[in-house]
Formats: C-alpha cells, structure tokens, sequence
C-alpha cells in the first residue's frame, strides 16, 4: 500500500494540535464512561489480558448497556478472571454465563471465547505468549498477528465462530481488537499497557464513527467506508506525525466525538487541506 504524505503546509500545526489535545484529554479523568476504566482494577497483566478482551469485544451500542454487560461478566469472575477461567470446567463456564445477553451477543458466545482463551493460557501460558508466536518484527504493523490470534479462536473444532472476533482478513476495521490491542501495548496515563514485548509503532487505530468522521474531515482519508484498508490509510497518516506510536492520539480524538466540552469545530479549525 503506498503511504500518504501528511502536506508539509500543515504538517506542523497538525502535530502541535494533536499534542494539545492529548495534553488536554489524556488524563484517566477524562476516561469514564469508557470500558477501558475495568481494565484499571486488575495490576496482574494475566488478570489484565483477560478483562480487556473482555471488555473490548463488548464494546458496542450504547455506553451505559457496554459498562452494564461488561460488570455482569466480571462479577462472576471474581476475584480472579484467569483463575476463574483456568479452574473452571466448560459445564461451569456455559452455566455461568447462561442468561447473558448483550445486544447480538449471547452467554454461550461469551463462553465459548472464554474457553478458547483458556486453552490458548494453556498452550502458550497467556494470551500474550499466543499472541507473540506470531509476530514479525518484519511486519509492518500488527494485523498479520491479529488475523493468526482470531484464527485461533475462530477455527475451534467445537464452538461456532463468534461475532466478538472479527477477522481482519475479512475487511473488517476490527474496531474492539485494535482497541483492545491499544489498551494492553501502549502504557500511559490512559492505557494501562502490560504487554510489553510489542512496540506500539505496530498498532492500527481502532477506527470507530467519531475517528472516522474526524479524520475524513481532516482529508486523512477519502474513502467512504470505515474497512481496514481505510483504518490502515489512517494509521499510516498518524504514523509521519507520530512513528513510534502512531495511535497515540486515539483516545484524545475521539473525546471530541464523546465529551459535551469538546469543541470538534475549534479543533479542525485551520487543518483542513
């Protein structure tokens, strides 16, 4: 894929913006009502792998449904998510989780995804060691990993493919994995990181309406649809501003989209090309 340029005449004033907005948003202040605030009361990564996949591939619909759904499945987990899954029969997941429902998602969709992860602790001893097997420090960005992780809860011999592990290789934006992928690489005063072999300039933003809106207004794209080659396209327009950590500007961004203060308006304002 040919990369964009970001155009010289406004590259510096697109970085000096995006670095306001991250000094101005990128606080845990700013998080709630946001998912990623569960992934805050577990120190252990094992623990933390665990609740942010959980809490990412349920990230869809309307927040307060999203946080609702999110608690119903931690509180039975307590106080452990991985001893929870790890001690458990798959009799006991499947019950457990029962009479779940969130939107299209149901209790056996979310058990199932339980039960591959703890094969996968099993096999490799976490979710990270699983998702490591696969990555290339060649590659240029994190998907061909991504779609070998999803394959392996995808391609099981006895649960049916799930909703809540889109394959990149499908098109798919990905939306929650990158945003779970976002939330256990990068370590700031946001996301809590804990998966530290992976360098963050592999990361793809997780391209949701507000980003996509934003970013098509700012001419980082012209494609009409929010697909990967169109995530991809975005990433690599934040990465000349930012290569080490091309999504650094994710969660500030997409405040504009959330937040009643935020003034999109004042922050587009002389950066359209």
């Amino acid at each position: 894929m040919a990369s964009r340029e970001v155009k010289s005449c406004s590259a510096d004033l697109m970085k000096e913006r995006l670095e306001g907005l991250y000094a101005q948003y990128n606080h845990r202040r700013y998080v709630h009502p946001d998912p990623l605030e569960f992934l805050y009361d577990y120190p252990d990564p094992l623990d933390r792998e665990i609740v942010g996949l959980i809490a990412s591939s349920l990230a869809y619909g309307r927040v307060a449904q999203i946080l609702k759904s999110v608690s119903i499945i931690l509180e039975k987990m307590q106080p452990s998510p991985r001893g929870f899954i790890t001690g458990s029969s798959a009799k006991k997941l499947r019950s457990a989780f029962s009479g779940f429902k969130h939107r299209f998602t149901t209790g056996e969709e979310m058990a199932s995804m339980l039960l591959k992860t703890r094969e996968l602790i099993e096999q490799h001893g976490s979710l990270y060691r699983s998702f490591l097997t696969d990555l290339d420090k060649d590659h240029e960005s994190i998907m061909p990993a991504l779609s070998s992780f999803v394959k392996r809860f995808n391609n099981s011999n006895t649960d049916p493919k799930s909703s809540l592990m889109p394959d990149p290789d499908r098109g798919s934006a990905c939306k929650r994995l990158n945003l779970f992928l976002r939330w256990m690489v990068r370590k700031d005063d946001v996301d809590p990181g804990g998966w530290d072999g992976i360098p963050a300039s592999k990361l793809v933003i997780p391209l949701d309406t507000h980003m996509y809106r934003i970013c098509g207004s700012l001419k980082m794209t012209c494609r009409r649809q929010a697909d990967m080659q169109t995530a991809m396209e975005i990433t690599e327009y934040f990465r000349k501003i930012s290569p080490e950590d091309p999504v650094r500007y994710d969660f500030s961004i997409t405040r504009l989209g959330i937040r009643s203060d935020a003034d999109p308006a004042d922050f587009l304002k002389d950066l359209r090309c």
